[in-house]
């Protein structure tokens, strides 16, 4: 037995700031405590002080001066290093955060500042849940169940971006009564007011649970403030069903031309996954936008994915009206086509069903697969014979482009076979050595095409020792580009045509093309101008509304939407997000590097699959690196510099000068952790293996 003596000895006061939901600065506790008291037995002994009967199971002790949240509750205070000089702040682990979708649209609700990034974004994508049973309206029950899932899958592909254009504020409330409330959509309903009565609260482990209707499990917390929420009716519509668009004069303001490096300096906002977000200096209040920030879009599923689906689009109409990809002049009024279909089916007032198929139960499906794998009946899910891999034999026009000379194309026999292109003089001397041979194998395949000029072309980047070999391809017509440009793709990723998805991309490409063609579309009915109601200035980057009248753009985007007419509102989102993936430009991330030996800034590209190292003044490609030929890759945290060692002994190391090192070594070992991922339905996420690929030196 310890007397009052020793105690006293060896006790000393400790200050502990309480922070209640309820009241407006924190009320300071001084409480006797030894070295050898659990973290869990000093909050019962502050809980005793406070006091105040309410939950208090979502506080958590904050130490202010090491920046980091005291969670392990079974930890002493010597085991952690708090002394009497220690600050700790006793406060709610969930806080209010303001969050921008990927549609623009901003939602206020509660989100971990004490769990890692990677853990709230998760929670994150499954509080965007869908409320339809709170509806009293059968009418809007039933639309909405037939529009959206359950929550955001795949919760690894998106992460938290820290805006560019709002720095951080380091008062904790002084943003809490300024809310535009027309402009945000108040999830969160746990505040009530000023010295009222506290209720049970969100985390209450008395609550009395409410039950869905529909299947009789527990109805979530999410639910619940949807429910008490008076903007119930619009919260179906915020989720999955596409937004109104954007007024002009909204998006010219918005609008702003950028460059590579403005893009990396962008990019260099994404917060590290590996903490929370307290430790990364964010309060209550604070704006963060939600993104999709790795662009390997695993196992995306109409029937399961409307949130999702809806989200990614959203994503992607932006960055094509805003342009920070970079597209065509006809692509965009593809674009522009697809927007206008998917806006004029959005406002129908008949429900629109996630899928056209019949539901079909998931264990026959699954049952089905399993015996089309094992009798070997569906040629589109095997491969050949590996003795008789296609070929492609055929007469292409070529182009190596040099310093002062015409592009002057010249015809010759290609044969495309495994993953390299031989050419020849002409056929009869395609048994004879070729002329050369192309290994495509990590090269850029680029589209070079404009359908309406019927100009179909490739454009190669072949890495070599000492760079980039630039070649141009030009094939006859639409379905010869298909064929030769889907094989290419493949064999830059090490595949040959016998993979299972050659057939499959070329339909793909020559989709993309039929929806590009105008001709095709003029052939048609002329649609009627007059009768059309259409604000166009909304559906094309503010550049064009400059370039061209409303009535030019409005027959333009009339003439290619007859090509996207027939389409369903799904199959709309699914042909843009998948015409946005063929953008050469497509997923790539830039960052400012010097690499090691050099004197001389430059850009590194990263991809969902490759490394791109860019000429800074030209914005030119130099070389490629693709992961699949990575052997392994480190941080010096001390130097911070990135060092990566790849297949035949190339070898590469940087430092990053737009950002901190880990973001970039995030992205990499994040796309490794994405290509690990499986499409069993019961996968539970590894996030162990995610953290032991992505986290720093801690």
């Amino acid at each position: 037995m310890t007397t009052a003596a020793e105690y006293g000895a060896t006790s000393w006061e400790l200050c502990v700031q309480v922070e209640h939901q309820y009241e407006g600065e924190p009320k300071e506790f001084n409480i006797r405590v030894t070295g050898d008291l659990h973290i869990g037995g000093l909050m019962l002994k502050l809980v005793e002080q406070i006091q105040i009967p309410q939950d208090w199971s979502n506080y958590a002790l904050w130490w202010e001066q090491k920046n980091c949240w005291l969670l392990k509750t079974h930890w002493t205070l010597d085991k952690y290093g708090v002394q009497a000089d220690a600050n700790l702040l006793y406060t709610p682990q969930h806080k209010a955060l303001r969050l921008q979708l990927p549609n623009m649209k901003i939602v206020r609700l509660k989100v971990s500042f004490s769990a890692k990034v990677f853990k709230a974004v998760s929670e994150i994508c499954k509080t965007l849940i869908h409320p339809s049973f709170s509806f009293q309206h059968s009418m809007q029950k039933d639309r909405c169940l037939q529009q959206m899932d359950k929550d955001i899958r795949r919760s690894e592909e998106l992460s938290l971006l820290k805006p560019l254009d709002e720095p951080q504020k380091k008062k904790k409330k002084e943003k809490s009564n300024n809310l535009i409330i027309e402009d945000i959509l108040n999830l969160d309903n746990t505040a009530v007011i000023s010295g009222a009565a506290a209720s049970p609260g969100l985390y209450s482990k008395t609550m009395t649970p409410i039950y869905d209707p529909v299947n009789g499990t527990p109805a979530s917390s999410t639910i619940m403030w949807f429910s008490d929420s008076p903007l119930t009716e619009q919260n179906c519509n915020v989720l999955a069903v596409s937004q109104p668009n954007c007024p002009p004069e909204k998006l010219a303001k918005l609008y702003q031309p950028l460059s590579l490096v403005d893009k990396a300096a962008i990019n260099a906002g994404w917060l590290d996954s590996s903490r929370s977000l307290m430790e990364q200096g964010f309060q209550e209040e604070d704006k963060l936008l939600l993104r999709f920030k790795y662009f390997s879009f695993f196992d995306l599923n109409p029937k399961y994915d409307a949130v999702r689906i809806n989200q990614l689009y959203e994503q992607a109409r932006w960055a094509i009206l805003l342009e920070e990809i970079e597209c065509t002049e006809e692509e965009m009024f593809m674009f522009a086509s697809l927007q206008y279909h998917i806006s004029k089916m959005s406002k129908s007032s008949e429900p629109q069903s996630s899928s056209n198929e019949p539901d079909t139960d998931e264990v026959e499906a699954a049952l089905a697969n399993l015996e089309v794998a094992l009798d070997g009946a569906h040629s589109d899910r095997m491969l050949e014979d590996i003795t008789d891999i296609p070929k492609l034999a055929d007469y292409l026009k070529l182009f190596r482009p040099k310093k002062l000379t015409l592009r002057a194309y010249k015809e010759y026999w290609f044969v495309f076979k495994d993953t390299s292109i031989s050419y020849y003089k002409n056929m009869e001397c395609a048994r004879a050595d070729p002329i050369e041979q192309l290994h495509l194998r990590g090269c850029e395949v680029v589209p070079d095409v404009n359908v309406s000029s019927k100009k179909f072309g490739i454009k190669l980047l072949i890495p070599v020792a000492d760079g980039m070999n630039e070649i141009y391809l030009r094939c006859e017509n639409e379905n010869q580009y298909a064929k030769w440009m889907a094989a290419c793709m493949l064999a830059s990723k090490g595949k040959t045509m016998a993979y299972s998805s050659y057939r499959t991309e070329v339909r793909n490409i020559q989709s993309f093309l039929k929806m590009k063609d105008l001709n095709s579309a003029q052939a048609q009915a002329a649609p009627n101008l007059e009768a059309m109601e259409m604000n166009s200035d909304c559906f094309v980057s503010p550049r064009y509304v400059k370039k061209y009248k409303n009535k030019q753009l409005t027959a333009r985007i009339l003439e290619a939407h007859q090509n996207v007419s027939q389409m369903s509102l799904v199959e709309a989102k699914m042909r843009f997000i998948q015409a946005w993936q063929s953008l050469p430009e497509f997923g790539i991330k830039y960052y400012i590097v010097r690499f090691r030996g050099c004197k001389k800034d430059e850009l590194l590209g990263i991809s969902y699959n490759r490394l791109i190292r860019i000429d800074m003044s030209t914005c030119l490609p130099i070389i490629t690196w693709r992961f699949s030929n990575m052997r392994q890759w480190n941080v010096n945290w001390e130097i911070r510099q990135v060092a990566i060692e790849f297949d035949q002994n190339v070898s590469i190391a940087f430092a990053c000068l737009s950002c901190d090192c880990k973001v970039v070594h995030e992205y990499i070992g994040g796309y490794i952790f994405l290509s690990t991922r499986s499409k069993d339905q019961n996968e539970t996420l590894d996030e162990e293996l995610f953290h032991k690929l992505t986290g720093g030196q801690d």
